[in-house]
């Protein structure tokens, strides 16, 4: 724990995400140790390179003590939230294992509709689009996604085309490459 002389204590605390909401632009976490909700901000979380993330997601950050309780002010991780790895059940007849996808790949997104469960992105030097649905984006941590978003994914071959297996965020490709 640090005292920053303006703003008042910071520390670094593990918690899970309660709710998010993109439209709004915040949401709130609970921290593991108990004590008041963490207002998350977009701008916060758009530091860290995702406009959203998914109700329930587990996350690290780094909180401060304000006049108006406790706010995030840094995004250290998201893991996605726990028993999401069987939503892809829910995606169609295409089941894939992680190690039938592709390498993260750098994207961009074409556009993503929250209602209907799905969008599509472009994978940077790829004409085709990449399908997602809205299960791979929550298994992945994810509740929304914003036109022109930045983002990595990993995709298969599907019945209908190139799907989206797993979405990350577009830093992700620079750790990805660093590590192979």
């Amino acid at each position: 724990m640090t005292q920053d002389e303006e703003t008042g204590l910071r520390e670094t605390l593990h918690g899970q995400v309660k709710w998010f909401d993109p439209t709004k632009g915040f949401g709130f976490v609970v921290a593991d140790q108990g004590g008041p909700d963490i207002l998350l901000h977009a701008n916060v979380l758009r530091n860290f390179g995702q406009s959203s993330v998914a109700d329930g997601a587990r996350i690290e950050l780094v909180a401060q003590a304000t006049k108006r309780g406790m706010q995030a002010v840094e995004v250290l991780a998201i893991e996605p939230p726990e028993g999401s790895e069987h939503a892809t059940e829910a995606l169609s007849e295409d089941h894939f294992d992680l190690s039938e996808a592709g390498p993260m790949e750098p994207a961009r997104v074409k556009w993503f509709d929250k209602g209907k469960g799905f969008g599509f992105a472009n994978a940077y030097g790829r004409p085709e689009d990449i399908f997602i649905h809205i299960e791979v984006l929550r298994r992945s941590g994810f509740a929304d996604l914003q036109p022109g978003e930045a983002v990595c994914l990993r995709m298969a071959e599907g019945s209908r085309g190139r799907m989206a297996v797993l979405v990350c965020a577009w830093d992700m490709a620079l750790h990805a490459n660093k590590d192979a």
